[in-house]
């Protein structure tokens, strides 16, 4: 198994709380819910080239926790 590297990461309070209750959904720590995301996004670029979304750069209008209802 490769090593794998340690950065630091600065989130908003407000986000990280989100990715906290998102992880804790899905019976991941914080870090391992940003990993799993980061690779599904680099999987997508690398199939099709784009983005998982057309207006990633857009600043969201909803909160992670909000798919859940």
């Amino acid at each position: 198994m490769a090593a794998k590297k340690q950065i630091p990461l600065r989130l908003s309070e407000q986000l990280y709380n989100d990715i906290a209750a998102w992880a804790e959904a899905d019976f991941r720590s914080v870090n391992g819910q940003i990993e799993y995301l980061l690779t599904e996004c680099v999987k997508q670029r690398r199939k099709n080239g784009g983005y998982v979304g057309k207006d990633i750069d857009a600043p969201p209008d909803f909160k992670v926790k909000d798919f859940d209802k």
